[in-house]
């Protein structure tokens, strides 16, 4: 009883920076490897920070990084971060429908904190969402992720310079070990993996497409043949 009443005293946004510990300290080890990432890339401490602030989307920074180490171009790389990330204007929507009314600049300001791990706190909060419970989640998972990119990068400087530049094979072995696990256990996975693999080959040995466009052209294609076979498996089941 003492403790729901201490409970129900906190402020929203108190409460709010109590459901985000869990996620700071889910951020820790994601931003440090970007940061470390980052300056093996050859960013700058600057432009690693201004990423991790103004972006703030951890696989679309990480699918980024290679990007740039590939020499894609600018647009190419918008684009990728676009498809990436499309899936946040349904997450927003669903969350709007439990959020308190508020002012549009409110909202503008809190749909900015978005992301796959805020989302999944305040959706499990009983009851509406106040504007102020859901800043106390993003404002510490953001200092979080922000400061650890940094801090990241400040150690990846001092490694030996052979040891960075090995470093930027790590970049590989991460997407490789985030596919493994999915292949795994996921049908649509292993035909995505092939699919894209078939038609990177195919618009980069063939067509001769840049990096950049290869890889959106590639991604955009076998996404729309994957779930063209997978509906036409449903619709025969």
């Amino acid at each position: 009883m003492e403790i729901a009443y201490a409970q129900k005293k906190r402020s929203p946004f108190r409460q709010g920076m109590q459901a985000s510990i869990s996620i700071v300290l889910g951020y820790m080890p994601i931003a440090l490897t970007f940061g470390l990432l980052a300056k093996t890339t050859g960013l700058t401490l600057v432009e690693t920070v201004l990423m991790s602030a103004i972006v703030y989307a951890g696989a679309s920074q990480y699918i980024c990084l290679n990007l740039l180490a590939l020499g894609t171009g600018m647009f190419e790389i918008v684009l990728t971060t676009f498809i990436v990330n499309i899936r946040h204007f349904l997450l927003s929507a669903s969350l709007n429908e439990r959020m308190e009314k508020d002012k549009i600049w409110k909202k503008i300001m809190y749909a900015f904190g978005i992301t796959d791990e805020t989302f999944s706190v305040a959706a499990t909060k009983e009851g509406t969402v106040s504007t102020s419970y859901l800043l106390g989640i993003i404002i510490p998972a953001y200092g979080s992720w922000v400061i650890h990119s940094a801090l990241g990068y400040v150690l990846g400087a001092s490694l030996p310079q052979n040891l960075q530049e090995s470093m930027s094979i790590a970049l590989y072995a991460m997407f490789i070990g985030l596919l493994v696990p999915a292949l795994k256990v996921n049908k649509k996975a292993i035909w995505l993996a092939v699919f894209a693999a078939l038609f990177h080959s195919l618009f980069a040995l063939v067509f001769k497409f840049s990096t950049g466009w290869a890889i959106v052209s590639a991604t955009l294609l076998s996404a729309f043949m994957v779930e063209w076979m997978m509906k036409g498996e449903r619709t025969d089941g």
